[in-house]
């Protein structure tokens, strides 16, 4: 627990939520499902939204609401 809340006290929620957000996309690149990858951004977009200001700045929320708008259009363009 040290560990965790030493990184933690570095970094805001946002900064640590972009970091899980890049690593699961390079995690779900290899699957070639864009289904996936849209299905995460829709995820993490939510969480980007949802966090209170006073724990992220306010460009992590434009992000989440940009996620949440590109998200959706690659999951219907999606083949399979």
């Amino acid at each position: 627990m040290p560990l965790i809340d030493d990184f933690l006290l570095k970094y805001n929620v946002g900064q640590v939520l972009l970091l899980a957000f890049v690593l699961s996309v390079v995690a779900a690149i290899p699957l070639g499902s864009r289904k996936v990858l849209s299905l995460n951004a829709i995820t993490f977009g939510l969480l980007f939204v949802v966090v209170p200001s006073s724990l992220a700045p306010l460009h992590y929320k434009f992000l989440g609401i940009a996620l949440l708008v590109v998200a959706p259009v690659l999951y219907v363009t999606a083949r399979k």
